[in-house]
């Protein structure tokens, strides 16, 4: 398998119009304008978003212009493609916020270096109201309103914003913009990605591609999604980093190895057609995401910290402590940020994932000065009250 096979095959769901023609254009000299576009939906990017940027890497090492495409403008309108109801508005100051750390958290798995990053406010934002008819003229409302999500909204009397109609067109936009040959994405975007591939035809009479993913699994064993609390960070610290990924379910070790590292093909299919125990074999997957995303050395030693703490059952020596003021377990654990709500602390306490000085803690227990707190066997502190 050569690059080109690899870049054609491993993780791809789909290529719109087909594979094949799809290899012959990649194996002639062209270079190609190749883009992958992300709302700042959310403060990180987790290692599901990563799915495509390791693909937009794999361009880059083949020599084509990539770009890195911050939707800092499609945010404010917001995409439904994966959701069963409308998106929550973001400020445009938390927009803001969030974006800058995008890039920084990219470069974890892309050569920034090679790459060019570019915000679509640069060219949406300055679309006349003429230019946007314009460009809705393009598109039927049929085709929108056909897709199986929004029948089931309208099926239920839920309302469609506007704006959301409008997604699919502003995205394309960003494609016709960039004159793009190739779009990437998940499989939800394909619609959107679609309406590139239209402009970029009825406009420049230019017949381009899309590259379509699958989902990762997140660790709740649904897709791995910013909003539902099963996401593995891309800056996640290591520590935290190894132990979710030692709590995925052992049948996704093999999508994990496909999907979230760089390991070659061979070597994935060496590793599962050998004898390890899939808690080992887990460990390497762990140690190797790791070991990508921060260094060996920092895989090395969350590897450690994993067996002592979680496999031996020992508490850390180093934990450090942490000063709070209400003394119920629920509020503690928002208070100390080892949950992000009430409910998610709720929902963990349920799971047996919140210890108190080793013993599993339930929804009324009151925590006192000098407790030790775990959550989810990763996170440790010491209560100061």
């Amino acid at each position: 398998m050569d690059k080109i096979d690899e870049l054609l095959t491993r993780g791809v769901a789909n290529v719109i119009p087909g594979k094949e023609a799809l290899e012959k254009v990649l194996r002639s000299d062209h270079k190609l304008n190749i883009y992958c576009g992300f709302d700042v939906t959310a403060s990180h990017l987790h290692i599901g978003n990563a799915v495509p940027l390791r693909k937009l890497q794999q361009f880059v090492e083949l020599g084509h212009h990539v770009t890195f495409l911050i939707g800092d403008f499609t945010t404010l309108v917001g995409d439904t493609s994966d959701k069963e109801t409308e998106r929550p508005v973001i400020s445009e100051d938390q927009i803001e916020k969030n974006w800058q750390d995008y890039a920084s958290q990219a470069g974890k798995v892309l050569e920034l270096s090679k790459i060019t990053i570019q915000r679509n406010s640069e060219w949406l934002s300055i679309l006349s109201p003429a230019d946007f008819i314009r460009l809705t003229r393009r598109f039927s409302l049929n085709d929108f309103i056909s897709r199986e999500l929004i029948k089931k909204r309208l099926a239920s009397n839920e309302s469609i914003n506007l704006s959301e109609v409008l997604y699919p067109a502003l995205q394309g936009y960003d494609s016709y913009h960039l004159d793009t040959d190739i779009q990437v994405g998940g499989t939800d975007q394909t619609f959107n990605m679609q309406a590139g591939r239209t402009l970029q035809k009825q406009l420049r009479n230019k017949d381009t591609f899309v590259m379509s993913f699958n989902f990762l699994t997140g660790t709740d064993g649904r897709k791995m999604s910013k909003s539902w609390g099963n996401a593995i960070w891309l800056d996640d610290q290591p520590n935290d980093m190894f132990g979710k990924i030692m709590s995925v379910k052992d049948e996704l070790i093999d999508e994990y190895f496909t999907l979230a590292t760089n390991l070659p093909v061979p070597n994935i299919q060496d590793l599962a057609s050998g004898v390890l125990h899939p808690m080992e074999l887990k460990k390497k997957l762990a140690w190797q995401i790791v070991s990508e995303l921060h260094s060996k050395d920092a895989a090395n030693s969350a590897q450690k910290h994993f067996e002592s703490t979680i496999q031996a059952g020992e508490i850390p020596q180093d934990i450090a402590g942490i000063s709070v003021k209400s003394t119920n377990i629920v509020d503690v654990l928002v208070e100390t940020k080892l949950a992000s709500s009430k409910s998610a602390a709720r929902r963990l306490i349920e799971q047996k994932g919140v210890k108190i000085n080793s013993s599993p803690a339930s929804l009324d227990n009151q925590v006192t000065s000098g407790d030790i707190l775990s959550a989810g066997n990763r996170k440790f502190i010491k209560i100061l009250i």
